[in-house]
Order: C-alpha cells, then sequence, then structure tokens
C-alpha cells in the first residue's frame, strides 16, 4: 500500500510540474493592455504636448512622445528605430507567450510576471505602429531632477521584470 501511496505522489508531483498552458494567465496581459491604451487616451486627450499638470509636489501628468526606447535611447536616430523596437518587442512576446504556455501550473508567480511584460510590450508596440512613438505621462521628479517619463505598458514591463528577479533569487535551481 505504501508503494502505491509513494507513486501516486510522484504522479502528482510530476503533473504538477508538467506543461500546462498557464496561458490563462493573459487575462493580465489583456488588462495590462486595456488600461494602457485608456490612460495614454486620456492623457492624450487632456494634454497638449509637453503640457504638464502638477498632481502632488513629486507627480505630474506631462504628455511626451518617445521615438527610442527606455530613456529615450536612440530616439533621433531617424525613423528606423521604431520598425527595430517594435520587432523585438513582437519576437519577445511570442517568446514570452511560448514560455507561459510550457510553465507547470504551480508556477503561478513567474506566470503573473511575465503576463504583466507581454501586456506592457504589446502596449507600447501599439504605440509605435500606430503612432511612431510611444505616449508618456507619468512624470515623477524629486528636488528639481525629473524621472524619465513613463506608462501603465513600462510600469507592468518595470514589475513584471522585478517579479522575474525575485523569482530567479527565491528559486535558483529553476
Amino acid at each position: 500500500m505504501s508503494e502505491s501511496k509513494g507513486m501516486n505522489e510522484a504522479e502528482a508531483n510530476r503533473s504538477d510540474m508538467e506543461a500546462t498552458g498557464m496561458l490563462s494567465w493573459l487575462w493580465i496581459t489583456v488588462l495590462v493592455i486595456g488600461l494602457d491604451l485608456y490612460t495614454k487616451s486620456m492623457a492624450t486627450d487632456a494634454l497638449d504636448l509637453y503640457q504638464s499638470i502638477s498632481i502632488f509636489p513629486f507627480f505630474n501628468f506631462t504628455l511626451l512622445h518617445n521615438t527610442g526606447a527606455a530613456f529615450s535611447f536612440l530616439s533621433d536616430a531617424g525613423g528606423w528605430q521604431r520598425w527595430m523596437f517594435s520587432a523585438i518587442a513582437v519576437g519577445t512576446c511570442v517568446a514570452l507567450i511560448i514560455w507561459l504556455w510550457k510553465l507547470p501550473k504551480s508556477d503561478k508567480w513567474l506566470a503573473i510576471a511575465l503576463a504583466l511584460i507581454i501586456g506592457g510590450a504589446v502596449g507600447n508596440v501599439y504605440d509605435r505602429l500606430m503612432y511612431g512613438y510611444v505616449v508618456d505621462f507619468l512624470d515623477f521628479h524629486w528636488a528639481g531632477v525629473h524621472f524619465p517619463a513613463f506608462n501603465v505598458a513600462d510600469a507592468g514591463i518595470s514589475i513584471g521584470a522585478v517579479m522575474m528577479g525575485i523569482d530567479m533569487i527565491r528559486n535558483p535551481n529553476k
């Protein structure tokens, strides 16, 4: 009897580790995309380019158009970067969706992280393809120093990346 109990536990553990298609977590991706597009639309409708509205002593809504990548990297490159950054983001999303699909059902933390990153990437790719730039409007500052403006998509990517880092620290042999 103990052998059959041991066998059932082993089978249960094995089935828990098999790829289960964690694509059900893509609802988070859809949420990030929807919230990102909605907030960018609101910012674009409410603000003129470079207009800033102070919300708190350390936070403004400021409408900016970023033709580059993070921190405006390659923003003055002449337009080719739009297609390169879009292609990189699409390729990354495909890879992350495959990874998400292959995750064991026990790996919810990583599934959420991947879904956040995918949502952020898609939100910014949409802007790049539709407008040629990414709409940024969240402007934090302190003591006269402004941090790079960002958007909900960037927040999704950043939170997902931090979660992945935490996962790597918590599970170094994974």
